[in-house]
């Protein structure tokens, strides 16, 4: 049996030709939804992503504001322009791209950032709202997850779900969501004593470790739902994930392949977040 591949790349598409079309419904009523993203230092692999991030507001008609500030900026400072930025009617979601320099305490910077504009779903106040079921904002990747589950038309109600991974960004909010959805959920990490032990029971596998080949077919059963997170370098210099691709894809039933996975769906789901905040706020403002 050879999985059936999810792919990232056209459900992308669909969600944010939805972003696209509520934007144009806000800009009827006199609203331009806003994003600000805040680039501290020079990080390669930041810039990447801050500029694909950018470039999919324009396109799906949100409006970008991109801030960049050289690594030696102060931790006082970026607070500062976070501030202003919460005060700035016109932004209606605020990321700063992580990681930040050594000077500067994310955490405190995330919390600094008000949690109507907190697009990203990293500040306590979101992940208080997911753990118990209020309304807030989900992280980005997880959330992508959970998309591309509903993609297949995934009941996940009484299925067993294993995370591999206890991040806050990706590990403990992917857990949080399946059990939301009525799974069974196990979080597997590095301290684990028989990973495939866990894994060969599950229904659904999301790998999120960032370290390549974790998943091997022997440790998936039959027929699994594999949504692999990792974003690696093979030998080649390859991006690869956290799944041994070529050998799970033979155990399967469905599989998410990198590139073209889970990665577009986490800039996806920040432009949802964006145009979600921005709702709110035109409906509250009409109140």
């Amino acid at each position: 049996m050879t999985a059936q591949l999810i792919d990232g790349n056209a459900l992308s598409k669909t969600l944010r030709a939805e972003v696209a079309t509520r934007a144009a419904a806000l800009k009827a009523r006199g609203v331009v939804p806003g994003l600000a993203v805040v680039l501290v230092g020079e990080n390669p692999a930041s810039q990447v992503y801050v500029r694909n991030k950018v470039k999919a507001c324009e396109d799906s008609g949100l409006h970008s504001v991109l801030e960049k500030y050289p690594a030696e900026l102060s931790e006082a400072d970026l607070l500062a322009r976070v501030e202003a930025l919460n005060n700035d009617p016109a932004i209606h979601g605020i990321l700063v791209q992580l990681p930040l320099p050594a000077q500067i305490d994310a955490q405190k910077v995330i919390e600094a950032i008000a949690p109507a504009k907190d697009v990203d779903g990293f500040h306590v106040a979101s992940a208080g709202a997911l753990m118990t079921g209020s309304p807030g904002f989900w992280p980005c990747t997880p959330y992508g997850c959970m998309k591309m589950l509903e993609s297949i038309g995934y009941e996940l109600r009484g299925k067993h779900a294993v995370v591999i991974g206890r991040s806050n960004i990706v590990g403990k909010p992917m857990a949080l969501m399946l059990l939301a959805q009525s799974a069974t959920v196990t979080i597997c990490h590095s301290a684990t004593a028989d990973l495939g032990a866990m894994t060969r029971q599950a229904d659904v596998v999301v790998a999120a470790v960032g370290k390549r080949n974790v998943l091997t077919a022997d440790m998936v059963k039959p027929g699994a739902v594999v949504i692999d997170v990792g974003m690696n370098r093979n030998d080649e210099g390859k991006l690869c994930g956290d799944v041994d691709f070529a050998g799970v894809r033979e155990v399967a039933g469905w599989i998410t392949p990198v590139p073209g996975g889970v990665g577009p769906m986490t800039i996806t789901m920040l432009l949802v977040n964006t145009i979600e905040a921005a709702e709110r706020t035109a409906a509250a403002s009409a109140t």
